[in-house]
């Protein structure tokens, strides 16, 4: 793995670690939007900047909006409750699961990988003409990847609106109380 690669998936580690054993909830938000700017830079660095633009926008975006929302409508710290082993063993048994099914993946960028050999080489050699477009990137996502594509644009679009609609209404909520206040 290089250097960049693993010195940000370090950080993404240290700062999930660090959100999972905060009490104040505030700091927890403000670090799962970190932690989502962390993994948008992972995936810029693994080639993917479509699935990057969607958890910036998503990730760090809109989850932390919603996060501080959510926030002011309870209390900064976390309440202390007895720990529950059960989700905990969910938690390690899915983990544990998702790993196992890595295993037989090939190694990250490796040529020797299935995609190389049957894919790849018939979309380099017929996407012209299928499509007519000599942009290979631009046909396979306009085309090939159509729908993935959509979605994408789908979800920023909403949190796009989201967004929106949350400072829109919290500029509607101080209008509405400053007239309250003034009858």
């Amino acid at each position: 793995m290089p250097p960049v690669e693993l010195l940000l998936m370090l950080l993404l580690l240290a700062t999930a670690i660090v959100v999972a054993r905060l009490k104040d909830l505030f700091a927890a938000a403000m670090l799962t939007g970190i932690a989502s700017l962390l993994a948008a830079g992972l995936f810029v660095l693994m080639d993917a900047v479509d699935v990057a633009f969607t958890e910036a926008a998503v990730g760090a975006g809109v989850g932390t909006v919603l996060f501080l929302g959510a926030l002011s409508l309870t209390s900064r710290r976390e309440k202390q409750e007895r720990t529950r082993i059960l989700p905990i063993l969910i938690v390690v048994a899915t983990g544990a699961a998702l790993i196992y099914g890595t295993w037989d993946m090939p190694a990250y960028g490796d040529p020797d990988a299935v995609i190389h050999h049957h894919l790849a080489p018939d979309l380099i050699a017929e996407t012209e003409n299928k499509i007519h477009i000599p942009n290979i990137v631009t046909a396979i996502l306009a085309s090939f990847r159509g729908y993935d594509t959509l979605g994408e644009v789908v979800v920023i679009f909403t949190a796009g609106v989201g967004v929106a609609l949350l400072l829109g209404g919290l500029g509607l909520r101080r209008s509405d109380a400053g007239t309250e206040e003034e009858s």
